[in-house]
């Protein structure tokens, strides 16, 4: 498969099949992740880090990985201190990322706004999660503990708690999850309950996920079936 060029900007952009051959590469890529093997496969290339929320295991990691295949960051973690303050569109600030750097990673509070970087931008943007949107880099990651974890991603229980409406990795995880048929459990307090629209998506894809406020009970169904996994969304 060639992802040259690709925008990441959902993980709705990804067939099952892609995403079984990034998690694939993935394991592949961890004795790098670790620092046990070295690689310079990016050297020469510049990353243009965007951070217009505050971030702190996102934006490293992708520091990380960066420096660690042998490339170069630049961007800021703090746009109060660029032209931003002065009034600068988010378009233009693209367009400067776009003509100083091979790669775009971009955090942004708006929702939409990494699908817009991308219609501003001629290099591959990357999104690291915009507004109550999407999330697809910790979806893939979350993907690969559960693959880890469990050998498999089919045929799990899996168990979403927290906030639920307003969380962009839960919303990204959900659709991913029922991609592969796994079962689904979605446990918040009413208030915060998974949208509509990600258990229509979900029911379209063949997977009917249940929806309680009761943890314990959640929790417990799901470690009685021996294929629990679950994680909190804050």
């Amino acid at each position: 498969m060639n992802f040259k060029g690709k925008d990441i900007i959902s993980i709705k952009d990804f067939s099952k099949n892609e995403i079984n051959h990034v998690l694939k590469y993935g394991k592949k890529m961890l004795p790098y992740a670790k620092g046990e093997k070295y690689s310079n496969i990016l050297e020469g290339k510049v990353l243009s880090s965007l951070f217009f929320e505050p971030s702190t295991r996102t934006r490293l990691s992708f520091e990380s990985a960066m420096n660690r295949l042998g490339g170069r960051v630049i961007g800021f973690a703090d746009p109060t201190a660029t032209s931003q303050k002065k009034g600068e569109s988010l378009a233009d600030t693209i367009r400067m990322a776009d003509s100083y750097g091979d790669a775009i990673v971009i955090r942004h509070p708006q929702e939409g706004a990494a699908r817009l970087a991308g219609e501003f931008a001629e290099v591959p943007v990357l999104n690291a999660g915009d507004g109550a949107g999407h999330h697809p880099t910790q979806c893939f990651l979350d993907l690969f503990t559960i693959l880890t974890e469990k050998k498999k991603i089919e045929d799990n229980k899996i168990v979403l708690l927290g906030d639920l409406k307003y969380g962009r990795t839960v919303h990204s995880l959900a659709y991913a999850l029922a991609v592969f048929g796994a079962e689904l459990t979605f446990v918040s307090p009413e208030t915060l309950k998974m949208p509509k629209e990600v258990i229509a998506e979900c029911k379209e894809l063949g997977v009917e996920p249940s929806t309680t406020s009761n943890l314990e009970k959640a929790v417990k169904d799901a470690v009685e079936d021996k294929k629990v996994s679950y994680k909190v969304f804050k």
